[in-house]
């Protein structure tokens, strides 16, 4: 399926898969990025990560040689906070999670605490506590509402995956028997939410990701045309077991390079 050209495209993308894999910068991502850039491409990554602030993803993502603005850049984490400020401005909210949640919290005016709290805020550490999770337990039981940053049951390390806000939410469901709210892909939230911020509308954006059942569905359901690249998770075989598919299937960005103006001019991977 392709879509209508407009005259000029606007591109949202995931971050791991589609531009690094493994804290290495996938190939030609970069040169890719570098075209964007140059040729005045309204362009912002959008990533599940609630971990770090966008500064820090900025920071990271220059050590593997991509140039990316911390402006350029979207979290579920940020998207959580404008989530919340939306619903509930001033309110309060118990957080499991890292600086880059704490501090979206806080930038949208959101006091952090064990007292009563509006909300229980569930995005990822590297270290769950186990007594902050008996805490979540409890303040959800005693009515506060359960928001979760992002669904990804796991996250990638170097040593093989990691439990993700999907899996630590799951448990607090189960001991509660309250399903939490997920801000991040694929809820089409998040996508509307980026496209806010850099300004872009969804007739002349697209989606480039690396699963099916996140970034692909998550464009889909906000009215953007989609690339699949196969750099990361979902490959040909796994399209077949959805009954969507992406506007065009690619094998990594460095196919766009030189057709960033143009994507559809690019010859998709036969599926």
């Amino acid at each position: 399926m392709q879509a209508e050209n407009p005259a000029k495209w606007s591109y949202l993308m995931d971050m791991d898969g589609v531009l690094i894999h493994e804290e290495h910068p996938v190939p030609g991502a970069p040169e890719f990025i570098a075209e964007l850039t140059k040729d005045d491409i309204n362009f912002l990554v959008v990533t599940n990560n609630p971990i770090y602030t966008r500064r820090d993803l900025a920071a990271r993502l220059a050590a593997t040689g991509l140039v990316i603005p911390e402006d350029r850049i979207w979290t579920s984490a940020m998207a959580t906070a404008q989530f919340l400020k939306a619903q509930h401005p001033g309110g309060t909210a118990f957080v499991i999670g890292e600086v880059g949640l704490t501090t979206a919290l806080h930038e949208a005016g959101f006091i952090i605490t064990d007292r009563d709290p509006d909300y229980v805020v569930l995005g990822e550490t590297r270290t769950y506590s186990f007594e902050a999770l008996t805490t979540a337990i409890r303040l959800v039981d005693a009515g506060a509402k359960f928001v979760a940053t992002n669904p990804d049951p796991t996250g990638p390390s170097r040593y093989g995956v990691l439990p993700a806000a999907g899996a630590v939410a799951a448990l607090i469901e189960k001991a509660t028997g309250r399903k939490p709210y997920f801000v991040g892909k694929p809820n089409p939230l998040m996508m509307r939410s980026a496209l806010r911020s850099i300004g872009a509308h969804s007739e002349s954006t697209l989606m480039i990701g690396d699963r099916m059942d996140t970034d692909i569905i998550a464009g889909l359901e906000a009215g953007l045309a989609t690339i699949l690249v196969l750099t990361g998770i979902s490959n040909v075989e796994t399209i077949a077991r959805y009954p969507f598919r992406p506007s065009l299937v690619i094998d990594s960005v460095a196919d766009l390079i030189g057709h960033v103006e143009d994507p559809f001019s690019v010859r998709g991977v036969q599926v």
